[in-house]
């Protein structure tokens, strides 16, 4: 199951750097690879997606996260910016959470979002 979400308005690509920072957090999903999406090369190896995260201002992120933050099923996005991969079936109350985290992120930047999940 993935949570969907379609970002409104500038600046996209900051939104979508908190997007990744809160995935880190949340053991209980996984995400795409914007390193593709967005032009870049694969995340490939956890030193990789350790130097990437550094990178976006994340201070840490373990080698156990490294492993499993990156959805190894594709990308399948349509109209949308940004995947949460669940690896299992969500509650109400996780899809609550991750908006939450999702509102506390975005707020600041000033975009608006919808979020799918299914």
């Amino acid at each position: 199951m993935r949570s969907f979400v379609k970002i409104y308005g500038p600046p996209l690509l900051k939104a979508i750097r908190a997007l990744e920072k809160i995935s880190v957090d949340m053991p209980e999903v996984c995400i795409m690879d914007t390193t593709i999406a967005f032009g870049g090369p694969e995340f490939n190896t956890n030193t990789g997606v350790m130097e990437y995260f550094s990178q976006i201002g994340v201070a840490k992120i373990s080698e156990e996260r490294c492993d499993k933050i990156i959805s190894k099923s594709g990308m399948i996005l349509g109209e949308y910016d940004f995947f949460f991969e669940w690896f299992k079936n969500p509650t109400q109350s996780d899809i609550n959470n991750l908006i939450a985290k999702i509102d506390e992120a975005l707020s600041p930047l000033g975009v608006k979002y919808t979020i799918t999940t299914k």
